[in-house]
């Protein structure tokens, strides 16, 4: 398996002028020019916003912050948000745990059994709703640079070889022996 295709701006070494002119003009196809766009939800969210803030910066120093992937973008931030607040609510439930195995409440060994048992089915409900949000975050992340990679492979890496016409396809006919 190859190394996966990189932006020209990720190109190092020697290549023609040439085959920088057929990449830079099929990388510039694929681009609308147009800068991403925070949506509404996600600049109303704090951490939506923090993480949309970071992921354009990543994609500028590429060359990728174009709105084609603003929507998926923007799904992914906001679904990193949701994650926050699913952490934020089992820890909350880990806590209240703990704080009734600590505490001396009076109450009969089947309550207790029973109280305990809701609280750690509400801890897994919690790290299957997160299970399910990294699930669509990874396939949100995957599908997304397979997207960019699909683009960049599309890209012919050399310059086509120009086609022989006329005398020169003769000529070179000729000299093959072939004529």
């Amino acid at each position: 398996m190859g190394r996966p295709t990189k932006p020209l701006t990720l190109v190092s070494g020697h290549r023609t002028k040439d085959e920088l002119k057929v990449r830079r003009d099929a990388e510039s196809a694929l681009i609308t020019g147009v800068p991403i766009k925070i949506s509404t939800d996600v600049k109303n969210n704090p951490i939506a916003s923090k993480e949309f803030r970071r992921i354009k910066k990543l994609l500028a120093s590429i060359g990728k912050d174009d709105d084609l992937y603003g929507q998926i973008i923007n799904t992914n931030c906001l679904l990193i948000a949701e994650c926050e607040q699913i952490n934020e609510t089992k820890d909350r439930f880990i806590k209240t745990l703990d704080e009734f195995e600590d505490s001396d409440e009076e109450l009969d060994y089947s309550e207790k059994v029973r109280m305990k048992i809701k609280l750690q089915d509400q801890i897994l409900s919690c790290d299957k709703q997160l299970m399910a949000k990294r699930k669509m975050i990874l396939d949100i992340s995957k599908e997304n640079v397979m997207t960019v990679q699909s683009a960049l492979r599309s890209i012919p890496k050399k310059p086509e070889e120009k086609k022989v016409t006329g005398m020169a396809a003769f000529m070179e006919h000729r000299q093959s022996g072939d004529g």
